[in-house]
């Protein structure tokens, strides 16, 4: 995501802008967080692997689940900014009848895969931990590909996430409830560049 501007517009205002942005363009998505409007870089085929791939481990562990791609969420306390995760970990049914920006209540785990941009290292680093801790989203999980790591943040308390576990590529990382699940990190080897 490339930090267009600082920006004073309403909440409203930008999901308009996203839509017309989505309807004139392919390969933009738009985000708002902090207060910050922000253009999201379009996956490569790697990344879509990544998601697949732990999409399929997760239904393995609990069949009503479902790893919802690029689910739009109202994030913050007050649901003013917008995210688009690369994918949300929630009951397959937890957004029927939502919205393009649905709210976040039933999400057990947000995951993002590192894109090969320059804004990488503040959008999925600095402020998704941020905005999705101050919403109560239990799990973090951020399949880094420029570092080849894994990190799961979890127990989010105000703005921040109390736990912070990183691996390399390779090891095996606990993911702690609501999730549950011991994630294996050998395959994520054979999707980086």
């Amino acid at each position: 995501m490339t930090a267009v501007q600082e920006s004073l517009m309403t909440t409203e205002e930008f999901e308009e802008l996203a839509r017309t942005a989505d309807r004139l363009s392919e390969g933009v998505r738009l985000e708002f967080i902090n207060g910050k409007l922000g253009v999201k870089a379009m996956p490569d085929g790697d990344h879509s692997r990544i998601v697949q791939w732990l999409t399929r481990l997760l239904l393995r562990t609990n069949s009503g689940w479902w790893l919802h791609p690029e689910q739009g969420l109202q994030i913050h306390a007050y649901r003013e900014g917008r995210a688009r995760p690369d994918a949300v970990l929630a009951d397959a049914d937890a957004f029927v009848g939502q919205g393009e920006w649905a709210n976040p209540d039933p999400v057990l785990m947000a995951v993002e895969v590192t894109s090969h941009d320059d804004d990488t290292d503040r959008r999925d680093r600095k402020d998704k931990p941020r905005a999705y801790a101050d919403t109560g989203i239990p799990i973090y999980l951020l399949i880094d590909r420029d570092t080849c790591e894994v990190t799961v943040h979890s127990a989010p308390k105000g703005e921040r996430y109390e736990q912070k576990t990183t691996v390399p590529f390779g090891a095996t990382v606990q993911i702690p409830a609501p999730v549950g699940i011991e994630l294996d990190t050998e395959p994520l080897k054979d999707w980086v560049k």
